[in-house]
């Protein structure tokens, strides 16, 4: 890895990790489409990168983070079902979900399905509700939707922005949730992906530039992200993302497959 791919692959985690369209998924395949190997590094990289991600929201949103306490109590309760369903298959998530093509294209492809059939036939149109409205008990469904994530192809973001709509919840107010859930969700896996590579990260001090370059590129990326898409979802449909995941997966069969 050099520092153009560093810069790369963080410009794409940070533009995917809010938008419901999996970011884990985009940067197993622009690895690959960038001929780069899987290595401890290359793993180690995606998680520290995290970091710029999550960085730009608590900038963007610290006055929120610091003055809604209601509102921070019910995403730490969406956390919560999430935390709980990723330890028991952490090792199902690395060692089967992360390796698997197949499963990552369909799902990817499934999920792109389910937000247009959503949007043309789901009862959307009554979602008015914000934020101060959600109760604890919506808050544990969020989480436990949020779960599914752990399949790359999924979302997180996709995930939870689909769940509150189903709870008649305000896109930009459900993509704004899922921005806040992301902190303490991202903040601990990649916590304990480090701790587990704590001995990788000392060995591979050397290419701390690598990690850094990448963590900037990803948080400055999320932020003009992060901006855009609470004002686009105030007049535009998920239809559009899934729409372009159909277009990648074709694009990616044709490449990968046949």
């Amino acid at each position: 890895m050099n520092f153009l791919h560093a810069i790369v692959l963080g410009i794409i985690e940070g533009a995917t990790e809010f938008l419901p369209i999996s970011s884990t998924f985009h940067l197993i395949w622009s690895a690959k489409l960038l001929g780069l190997v899987p290595t401890d590094f290359s793993r180690l990289f995606e998680v520290f990168i995290q970091a710029g991600a999550v960085g730009a929201v608590v900038f963007l949103y610290f006055r929120t983070i610091i003055s809604d306490k209601k509102l921070m109590l019910k995403v730490f309760a969406s956390f919560i079902p999430t935390a709980v369903v990723g330890l028991l298959l952490y090792k199902v998530i690395k060692q089967f979900f992360f390796n698997n093509d197949f499963l990552q294209l369909a799902v990817f492809l499934i999920v792109g399905l389910i937000f247009i059939l959503y949007e043309k036939f789901g009862s959307h149109k009554d979602n008015k509700k914000g934020l101060e409205m959600l109760t604890y008990t919506d808050a544990i469904v969020v989480g436990l939707v949020q779960a599914l994530a752990v399949i790359p192809g999924v979302s997180r973001a996709g995930a939870v922005i689909l769940g509150l709509m189903f709870l008649k919840v305000r896109r930009e107010e459900a993509a704004k949730y899922s921005f806040l859930l992301a902190i303490p969700t991202i903040f601990a896996a990649s916590a304990l992906d480090l701790f587990k590579m704590r001995d990788l990260l000392i060995n591979n001090s050397g290419n701390i530039s690598l990690l850094l370059v990448g963590t900037i590129a990803a948080f400055i990326s999320a932020m003009l992200v992060v901006k855009w898409l609470i004002k686009y979802l105030q007049g535009h449909s998920l239809a559009n993302f899934g729409w372009y995941r159909i277009a990648v997966f074709t694009a990616l069969i044709f490449l990968f497959v046949l």
